[in-house]
C-alpha cells in the first residue's frame, strides 16, 4: 500500500509551514476514528513512533459508555493504556481541514507490544495473512450509502431528532438535476477524498429522498477498509462544514429505503483474478465457487459484523433492495449475494447484506474467514437462484440482533478463524446493545399504548 504522503514529504511540509497538525487515529469497534491531534513538529520529532490511549476505546459503545463484561478491560482492571503505533503507510493529507495530515495506528498491548487481537485492524490483518499463506491477495471494494439532510447536526440534535427533512423532496436515484442541487456538499467530498489519496470513482443519487452513494475503486482488503473508514469520517466533517447533517444509520425512517454497504470480493494471484475461469459458463473458477459456498454456508454466523445494531435489522425488508435470504444469483439485486461481471476478467461476488453502519475491517475479515473456510473444505456451490429472492422461506438472514448474536456466539468457524477472545468480545458488544435497547421506552410504545392499552 503506497502512502499518499511519505514521512519525508511530511517533514518538508511541516518545515514549510504547510502542515501544522497531525491526526493520530485508531479505528474503534464501531469503525470510527478516535485519537489525538498532535502538533506536527512534535509528531515528526517523536510521536511518529508511538503514543498512548485508554484501553476502554475498544470496549465502549456509540455513547462512549463503559459496560462491564469485557475480558480485555474493566473497572476492576483499572482501564490501563494501549499503545497506538502509527502505520506510516497510511499517512495522508487531510485537504478538508487546513494544515492537517492523518495517520492510522495499530493498537498494541502496553506490556507485550503485541497487537490487541480484537482491534479491528488486527482482526482483518489475521485473515489477510491466512490468504497470503495460501498464495492469494484479497481485492475488495465497499459502497458507502448515506442520507443528506437540510439542517445541521447541531440543529437536528437540539430539535431532538424530530421532523427530519432530507435535502431533496423525491427519489433521486441517478437523478442529475437533483444531485446538481447537492454539489456544494458532494463535490468537495469527491475532490477532497481524491486529494487525500482515496481513489473515489463517482457519487450518485441513491434510491430515496436525500440518499447519496460514494463509490471507491477496488483495492487490497486493508486499503479498502482504510478508504472506507476515512471516507465515512470525511463525509460527516465536510457535510458539517457546509451546514448539513448526514446519517449512516441504516434505517432512519420506517417509510424510507435503508442504506447499505455492499462488499465486492475477489481473490487474486500473481496480479490476476483467481476467481476467473474463461472456460466456465459464467467465468467462475472452482476457487470462486468454493469461496462463495463458504460465504453462503456461514452467512448467519457473520451477519453481526455486517449489521451490528438493533436498527441494522430494520433494513431487511422485502421489496426494498435489501436482501432477506442467503442465496446467490446472477446480477440479481434481490439476492443476498450477487454475481457481478459474469463471463469477464472482473468477475466477483457482491455481498449485499452489509448495512451502512458496519465496521469495514470486521465485516471484511468475517467474509474472508467464511470464504477461506469454503476453499479449505472444497465446498460445492449450489446452482444460482432465479427470480424474486424475496419469495420463499429458506435460508433467511438473521432477522434481529438477538438472532445474529446467538449465531456469532455458536460459530465454530469464526471461533477457529478469529479466536475465542475476539468472538467473545464482540458477543459482549452485541449483548450490551440489546440490554440498552431493552431498558428504553420508545415513542412508538407510548403512542400506541398510552390511551388504548
Amino acid at each position: 500500500m503506497q502512502a499518499p504522503l511519505s514521512f519525508d514529504d511530511l517533514k518538508s511540509r511541516v518545515a514549510a509551514g504547510d502542515i501544522e497538525t497531525v491526526l493520530v487515529c485508531l479505528v474503534d469497534m464501531q469503525g470510527r476514528l478516535m485519537g489525538k491531534r498532535f502538533h506536527a513538529a512534535h509528531f515528526i520529532a517523536s510521536a511518529w513512533e508511538e503514543t498512548h490511549c485508554c484501553n476502554y476505546l475498544l470496549a465502549t459503545d456509540l455513547e462512549m459508555a463503559t459496560p462491564g463484561g469485557y475480558a480485555a478491560t474493566s473497572w476492576e482492571k483499572g482501564y490501563g493504556d494501549y499503545v497506538m503505533k502509527p502505520d506510516l503507510s497510511s499517512l495522508r493529507p487531510v485537504p478538508w481541514l487546513d494544515g492537517t495530515a492523518m495517520v492510522l495506528c495499530d493498537v498494541l498491548d502496553h506490556h507485550t507490544h503485541e497487537e490487541v487481537p480484537h482491534s479491528p485492524r488486527a482482526v482483518l490483518k489475521k485473515q489477510v495473512k491466512r490468504l497470503e499463506a495460501m498464495g492469494y491477495q484479497a481485492m475488495m471494494a465497499t459502497e458507502l450509502e448515506f442520507f443528506l439532510f437540510e439542517k445541521s447536526f447541531d440543529q437536528i440534535r437540539k430539535e431532538k431528532f424530530r421532523d427530519l427533512e432530507p435535502i431533496s423532496g423525491y427519489n433521486e436515484d441517478y437523478h442529475m438535476l437533483q444531485t446538481t442541487k447537492e454539489e456544494h456538499v458532494m463535490r468537495p467530498i469527491r475532490n477532497h477524498l481524491f486529494a487525500a489519496g482515496i481513489p473515489v470513482e463517482n457519487s450518485k443519487g441513491e434510491a430515496e429522498t436525500g440518499q447519496e452513494e460514494i463509490n471507491i475503486r477496488y483495492a487490497s482488503a486493508m486499503a479498502t477498509a482504510e478508504h472506507h473508514s476515512i471516507a465515512k469520517h470525511a463525509i460527516k466533517e465536510i457535510a458539517f462544514q457546509q451546514g448539513h447533517a448526514v446519517t449512516f444509520l441504516p434505517k432512519w425512517h420506517h417509510d424510507k429505503v435503508g442504506s447499505s454497504s455492499h462488499v465486492h470480493q475477489s481473490l487474486w494471484m500473481d496480479g490476476q483474478n483467481a476467481f476467473h475461469d474463461p472456460n466456465d459458463a459464467l467465468g467462475m473458477s472452482d476457487l470462486m465457487k468454493s469461496y462463495m459456498a463458504g460465504l453462503i454456508a456461514h452467512a448467519g454466523d457473520y451477519t453481526y459484523f455486517l449489521a451490528p445494531y438493533i436498527n441494522s435489522y430494520k433494513r431487511f425488508q422485502r421489496g426494498s433492495f435489501a436482501p432477506t435470504r442467503t442465496v446467490w444469483s446472477v446480477d440479481n439485486r434481490t439476492a443476498g449475494f450477487r454475481l457481478c461481471g459474469e463471463g469477464t476478467g472482473s468477475v466477483r461476488v457482491e455481498c449485499r447484506i452489509g448495512g451502512s453502519d458496519m465496521n469495514p475491517y470486521l465485516a471484511m475479515a468475517a467474509l474472508l474467514a467464511a470464504g477461506i473456510w469454503g476453499i479449505e473444505q472444497g465446498l460445492p456451490l449450489s446452482p444460482p437462484f432465479k427470480g424474486d429472492a424475496y419469495e420463499g422461506d429458506l435460508s433467511h438472514i438473521p432477522g434481529t440482533l438477538r438472532d445474529a448474536r446467538c449465531a456469532l456466539h455458536r460459530s465454530a468457524m469464526l471461533r477457529e478463524a478469529l479466536g475465542d477472545e475476539v468472538v467473545d468480545h464482540y458477543v459482549r458488544a452485541a449483548d450490551w446493545e440489546i440490554e440498552e435497547f431493552d431498558r428504553v421506552v420508545t415513542d412508538y410504545e407510548i403512542a400506541r399504548g398510552f390511551e388504548r392499552a
